[in-house]
């Protein structure tokens, strides 16, 4: 039997996962003085131990290649200098892909999740996102107006920078001042206004003043190693460090979860968790949970939430959890552009990423033949040299010795790249189930995956092919690499965007969807999911700040409820 602690009160809510989500859940709930546990998967956090920065290859034995590796296991999946990330294989917790199917699916376990580390582009989802106007998915239970004011919310507090466009496709918000383009993004820009392309500042959690106490980024353009100064957003530092504060914040780290415990008329009472440390199996009793542990490990632990009155899982009767699965259409691109041979050599970091990016711009337009849209992410810059940085010098320059130095150092800084990040539609055949036969190391039963891209999705990444090449050759510019294969047109891997959504999706029909419009199971009254599972669909833009918004609305909802004695 496992170890229900009973030394202390009963919490009032238990959140599991520490990313966006739960991160925002923890916040808002303490701020109303609400006592909680947070439960994490993975360790504590510590900045000044964890994120590297700061740190120059010079400093580190072998500039970096596979030093320290023994402090996170799969560091060197992301090198060195990364943040503690996370891992897209973990020994101790494996899962399954269907035959036929591929599906790659990223963990992160320290507190603070993928936050620690993310692009921290953050973008409104659109009015006919939620209200979709093909009728190729279904509509969500929610409005653009109606969620308008928790984005307020949610970019007034992690800071976004960004400028008042009026574009129907990319809702303007609360926003911080733009960070200025670099020589390559102005080059960029003038070949979009050529093609008719909108290309505006990038909207980017990066603080470019100070806001909460935190300060404005000091540009050294390497927060994907996690940011000292917290001018990056992450969940950690800029909601879970200050509720912590409170006194009213309980954190327990290397916390497995392995279902929720309900009593004989179905509300939530305990967490079952294993404690990874002396690997036994404790509970922690509460008034409610919020589950928040990324899309995927949600839907796993509501389905391994087997009981006599949930056979399917909790908060299944729906059969929808773990269904629509979807992630970001992605397809990359990169050239050469002879305008920017040769430079003088500057300091052209700025933030790690985009200072600008170009957003839908053909909605509407009956000539394409994919419905739908993608924004693209654009790369380039003097970024500093590291192990891995001209990999693939010696295959486009001939020679060896001082010509192939010099070749490379002609060409730093010439390079462009093109990312898009598209909208799959769901479908049925896109899921994830229990595997019958694979457990984990602590015998919880672990997912498997099946995938399915459509034809929608593989004419939306060959329009990509088209246009990143059209921006590159009125650059005057030469793209680099192979023409993609016809069939699949080089689309991404399924999960490797890390952008999975839709497992536990919302809906105004219990039939037809596990949750109402304010995260909470339609069967389960005292039971949240706070991540990218309850999402109906998967808009063209990354998913981080919608899940801030919507977790702020349900836990906002769910502290007024628990007042009024409803949960």
């Amino acid at each position: 039997m496992p170890e229900i602690i009973r030394k202390s009160p009963v919490f009032d809510v238990v959140v599991i996962g520490s990313g966006a989500g739960g991160g925002t859940a923890v916040k808002v709930l303490t701020d109303h003085g609400i006592d909680v546990a947070l439960l994490e998967a993975g360790p504590m956090l510590n900045p000044a131990r964890d994120f590297r920065e700061h740190v120059w290859p010079y400093q580190v034995d072998h500039r970096g290649a596979g030093a320290h590796s023994e402090l996170y296991f799969g560091r060197q999946q992301w090198g060195f200098f990364a943040a503690p990330v996370g891992y897209w294989d973990i020994p101790d917790e494996p899962y399954t892909a269907a035959p036929g199917n591929q599906f790659r699916w990223f963990r992160s376990r320290i507190l603070g999740g993928r936050t620690n580390h993310y692009g921290r582009i953050s973008l409104r989802f659109a009015d006919y996102d939620f209200q979709p106007e093909d009728g190729l998915s279904d509509p969500w239970p929610v409005t653009y107006a109606e969620m308008a004011p928790w984005y307020d919310k949610a970019e007034g507090l992690i800071g976004v920078t960004g400028t008042r466009e009026g574009l129907r496709t990319a809702p303007d918000g609360n926003f911080l001042p733009p960070i200025e383009p670099r020589v390559h993004e102005v080059l960029i820009q003038k070949s979009c206004r050529k093609l008719g392309i909108p290309c505006i500042p990038s909207r980017m959690a990066m603080l470019t003043r100070s806001i909460n106490g935190r300060a404005a980024c000091h540009y050294c353009g390497q927060c994907g190693r996690g940011c000292i100064t917290a001018s990056a957003f992450s969940s950690s530092q800029a909601m879970i460090f200050p509720a912590m504060k409170t006194g009213k914040l309980t954190v327990i780290p290397g916390a497995m979860a392995r279902e929720l415990v309900t009593d004989g008329s179905g509300r939530v009472t305990a967490v079952s968790y294993v404690d990874k440390a002396t690997r036994t199996e404790r509970q922690i009793r509460c008034r409610a949970a919020v589950v928040a542990a990324s899309a995927c490990e949600s839907a796993r632990l509501l389905l391994n939430s087997r009981s006599l009155r949930f056979p399917n899982g909790l908060a299944n009767g729906s059969s929808v959890v773990g269904k629509y699965l979807s992630d970001s259409v992605g397809y990359s691109l990169s050239g050469n552009v002879p305008a920017l041979e040769g430079l003088p050599r500057h300091n052209s970091d700025g933030i790690d990423g985009m200072h600008v990016y170009v957003p839908w711009w053909l909605l509407g337009d009956r000539r394409k033949i994919f419905p739908r849209g993608y924004h693209i992410e654009l790369g380039g810059g003097f970024r500093m040299p590291q192990i891995g940085s001209f990999h693939q010098a010696c295959a486009a320059l001939e020679g060896y010795g001082k010509r192939l130095k010099d070749g490379i150092r002609e060409g730093y800084g010439a390079e462009v790249s093109f990312s898009g990040r598209g909208e799959m539609i769901p479908n049925r055949n896109s899921y994830c189930e229990i595997d019958p036969e694979r457990v984990d190391a602590w015998g919880i039963p672990v997912l498997r995956f099946h995938f399915e891209w459509s034809e929608n999705e593989i004419n939306q990444v060959r329009h990509m092919h088209q246009t990143f090449q059209a921006i590159i050759e009125t650059m005057g510019g030469k793209v680099n690499g192979p023409v993609p294969d016809p069939k699949t047109a080089g689309i991404s891997v399924p999960g490797t965007i890390i952008h999975e959504a839709g497992t536990v999706r919302m809906g105004t029909d219990p039939a037809r969807s596990a949750l109402n419009s304010y995260c909470q199971a339609h069967e389960v009254k005292n039971l949240f999911v706070c991540d990218a599972a309850p999402f109906v669909s998967q808009p063209d833009k990354n998913v981080t700040l919608s899940i801030v918004a919507f977790a702020w609305r349900a836990n906002e909802y769910l502290a007024e409820e628990m007042r009024k004695g409803n949960v």
